[in-house]
């Protein structure tokens, strides 16, 4: 498995162009480029999604993550890259599409 970590300073969006952002601030004692490496116990949040359907605003309201099996992990969580499993969710949990990451830290590979 490989990809990008994620980490507090993520440039992460909704599939619609809400703004993904994380709901607590990750303070992890790993970091990187002086942020703290996100995990799967970090809760995400989305604001500005202009969703709509059949003219009913349906926006997404929250990212829910599915970490990967890499077995890296951070303060006994796994961490998350940009390749990581995920959807962004309405306030009813209806799946919506999976998050866009638009930048994301240093490339890792793990064996």
């Amino acid at each position: 498995m490989s990809g990008n970590l994620l980490d507090a300073g993520a440039v992460i969006g909704c599939p619609h162009g809400g703004r993904v952002t994380p709901a607590t601030t990750p303070s992890g004692g790993i970091r990187i480029g002086g942020a703290a490496v996100a995990t799967a116990a970090h809760t995400y949040v989305v604001t500005g999604c202009p969703h709509t359907v059949d003219r009913v605003p349906s926006p997404c309201v929250s990212v829910r993550w599915t970490a990967d099996g890499t077995g890296v992990m951070v303060d006994g969580a796994p961490v998350l890259l940009d390749t990581s499993a995920a959807q962004c969710v309405t306030a009813a949990l209806v799946p919506q599409g999976p998050p866009v990451v638009q930048a994301a830290q240093r490339k890792v590979t793990v064996r």
